[in-house]
């Protein structure tokens, strides 16, 4: 099994010494995803700025990937205020589809933003 390293610079550069995602056979790791633009900055406003601003971030990274988030088998939302578990529900389906993966949803201690994601996709090799 080979292990091929993606980082992308169409999506927001990572928080600290680690890849955007791991490709590991028929798997694909995508790191945490948080409301940042690729110049660092952070996006403001409301809860649904900050969460499209994150899935679109991780989708950005799973197509560098050569996958989709349609291909996640596993997410974890994590939000600093669990209030917003409901509206990020609804953003949640735009972004994973009909056949949602499983997902694990924590309170987390997010500094300065509201919202961060990370994903399991399965892509087999053809």
């Amino acid at each position: 099994m080979s292990k091929k390293i993606v980082n992308t610079p169409e999506a927001a550069p990572p928080g600290g010494p680690y890849s955007h995602a791991v490709v590991a056979g028929d798997f694909i790791y995508l790191a945490g995803a948080t409301p940042h633009r690729t110049d660092r900055s952070l996006v403001k406003g409301s809860f649904a700025d900050e969460a499209h601003a994150t899935f679109t971030n991780l989708a950005t990274v799973a197509e560098a990937a050569g996958s989709s988030l349609r291909d996640a088998v596993r997410v974890g939302v994590y939000l600093r205020d669990l209030d917003d578990f409901a509206e990020m529900n609804s953003l949640f389906a735009e972004y994973f589809g009909t056949e949602p993966p499983v997902r694990t949803t924590l309170q987390a201690d997010l500094p300065g933003f509201a919202i961060e994601v990370d994903a399991v996709l399965y892509k087999p090799t053809e």
